[in-house]
């Protein structure tokens, strides 16, 4: 992985739920078959435009048309990010559709565990709110190494909480492939 990831910024509210990250009518794709899990990036936060989801900026779709992938790499939320159900589909959804990092108040635990352990995408947390200081379409850079945040559409520049041992096991794509490549496991 590379140590600088630059994308645009993807903006949600507080407590966005695993089944508006991706729809529980839409788990029934398998998740290896290649064409199958394309579905997965294009159903992936299609349930979002509801009411209480906080979308600032209006209705802008994550994955737009019959596309299977998203032009926003970087997802800012709120508190609670992938509270709900426990499922795994979460941020694999998110990763088909091309998302790398995701930034966040605070996360629901499992969500966060599922992040790390499938090797999905980057949990970061923020230390306060950021989906009120970055809007939709804001061209973002993530520095894994420095731990920052830099706002190229205005300029400013947020430190986020270190990832610890997080980053390695996301790096190598999950925790088995992480214990394969440590000889922790056959």
């Amino acid at each position: 992985m590379e140590n600088i990831i630059k994308g645009k910024a993807f903006v949600l509210g507080n407590n966005i739920d695993t089944d508006q990250i991706i729809p529980a009518e839409h788990l029934v794709y398998s998740l290896t078959d290649p064409e199958e899990k394309k579905k997965y990036g294009h159903y992936a936060l299609s349930a979002v435009p509801l009411p209480q989801s906080g979308l600032p900026g209006g209705n802008i779709p994550f994955v737009k048309g019959d596309n299977c992938e998203s032009e926003f790499q970087i997802i800012i939320g709120g508190s609670n990010f992938g509270c709900g159900s426990s499922r795994e589909h979460a941020p694999f959804a998110l990763q088909v559709a091309g998302a790398k990092v995701i930034i966040a108040e605070s996360y629901a635990r499992i969500f966060y565990r599922n992040s790390v352990d499938g090797g999905f995408v980057v949990p970061y947390e923020s230390f306060g709110k950021m989906n009120d200081k970055i809007k939709t379409g804001d061209n973002l850079e993530i520095n894994l190494k420095e731990n920052t945040l830099s706002n190229l559409s205005d300029g400013k520049t947020y430190e986020l909480k270190p990832l610890g041992d997080v980053l390695p096991i996301v790096e190598a794509g999950g925790i088995f492939e992480y214990a394969r490549k440590n000889s922790m496991i056959a």
